[in-house]
């Protein structure tokens, strides 16, 4: 019997491939009649177009290649066969783990969260290192036998921590980020190197109350409801993609200290089922939209 980590049975990990394009009728019979020409057994698929008539088509789909091809050329003949001609945006793969290295500050509730659902195997992703501008969370990560890099930020020595902080990812071939209520803003350079790949998670029911504290404002605001939201980064300051979302009520009874208790229960849950979605291949961006399949 095939066994993973902590003697779990390893499970099987399909193909897959992501599609954007215009839409138009046939996409999915020649996607499906490409697949087939390969031998390859459709295992689930799902599609999603914004207008019929006029607007994009996202499609995912999971398969089994009975009969594995060498990669680049699998992928050759369907950007001939299906992209090119379809004016497709496409990405295949092909089960391997990402490596997604996590940025904290100093709450460790979301980061410890992410170190124990990993090693469960909830989340199927290596995790290379941790980076914090903070020394605080150290022991945590030796806990779980993952390097820990102390990287302190100042406004004047910003741009050679992120110097530093890239250099790390490239080092460690990570796939991208995650940010684990790290309390930074990331450069706009920094941010173009990792196209829909770094995931942050907010401490607000986006787009309500953005910035850094968010349940002093909710709760002089009054409000009924706290939440959290998990999306990619941008330039924009809390403004990319969302991925996911959640909220609990609240009443009158509720002091700062219950929102933010709360708000940390949710925000954990989120992040994690937003990186859940993020490496199974669910997410297709559109502008500062999410189709998530």
């Amino acid at each position: 019997m095939n066994t993973g980590p902590l003697g779990k049975i390893a499970r099987y990990k399909p193909a897959r491939l992501l599609a954007t394009c215009p839409d138009r009728p046939g996409i999915v019979g020649a996607i499906a009649t490409f697949l087939s020409s390969y031998q390859a057994n459709i295992l689930s698929a799902g599609q999603h177009s914004t207008d019929p008539r006029d607007g994009t088509f996202f499609m995912r789909v999971e398969f089994d290649l009975a009969n594995p091809a060498d990669r680049a050329a699998f992928q050759a003949d369907f950007a001939e066969r299906v992209g090119l001609p379809l004016r497709m945006t496409w990405r295949f793969s092909y089960g391997d783990r990402q490596r997604l290295a996590i940025l904290v500050s100093k709450l460790d509730h979301c980061l410890v969260d992410l170190l124990w659902r990993q090693r469960r195997g909830e989340l199927e992703m290596e995790i290379p290192f941790i980076a914090s501008n903070h020394p605080d969370l150290a022991e945590d990560a030796a806990f779980f036998g993952i390097p820990y890099h102390h990287l302190p930020i100042t406004p004047e020595t910003k741009p050679q921590q992120e110097a530093e902080l890239n250099r790390l990812l490239e080092e460690y071939e990570a796939d991208g980020a995650i940010l684990a209520r790290y309390m930074q803003v990331l450069s706009p350079g920094f941010v173009a190197r990792w196209p829909s790949k770094i995931i942050n998670i907010h401490h607000s029911f986006l787009p309500a109350f953005m910035g850094a504290n968010p349940y002093r404002a909710a709760f002089e605001r009054g409000v009924k409801l706290v939440g959290a939201t998990a999306h990619y980064v941008t330039d924009d300051l809390d403004q990319g993609p969302i991925i996911e979302q959640d909220i609990a009520r609240v009443s009158h009874r509720e002091t700062v200290d219950d929102l933010v208790r709360m708000g940390r229960d949710i925000e954990r849950q989120v992040l994690a089922r937003a990186v859940r979605a993020h490496l199974e291949d669910r997410i297709l961006v559109q502008g500062n939209k999410t189709v998530v399949f």
